[in-house]
């Protein structure tokens, strides 16, 4: 499994507000789009969300995005050595995700750019 980079998830209170100052840190512009009731601005390696409490505290779980190549390829490799796959692989504005829980019990987002 290619891991080609992690995101760092940033839960904010107001992305109007936090955008500017994260698009000056990263050096680029934010790239937007709503999930689920919730506002997402991708800034250079990070990953800002805005919205409803009961959504951000689902997200809070979630310690990073890891980007690969192949999803379908991570949950292989991940089932392989026993992390729990909580959900996916499903289909999202950017590409495809699962959400898989590490033996160590942490959980990560997996990520690809395919159609």
């Amino acid at each position: 499994m290619d891991i080609l980079g992690a995101t760092l998830r940033v839960c904010v209170d107001d992305l109007e507000t936090a955008v500017p100052f994260y698009e000056r840190l990263a050096g680029g512009p934010a790239l937007r789009f709503e999930r689920g009731g919730v506002q997402v601005a991708a800034v250079g390696c990070f990953l800002l969300m805005s919205g409803p409490e009961a959504e951000l505290e689902i997200l809070r779980k979630v310690a990073a995005t890891i980007a690969v190549k192949d999803v379908d390829e991570a949950h292989q490799v991940l089932t392989e050595l026993g992390a729990h796959i909580i959900a996916g692989p499903v289909g999202t504005p950017a590409g495809r995700n699962l959400i898989a829980m590490h033996p160590d019990g942490v959980v990560y987002e997996y990520v690809d750019r395919r159609a």
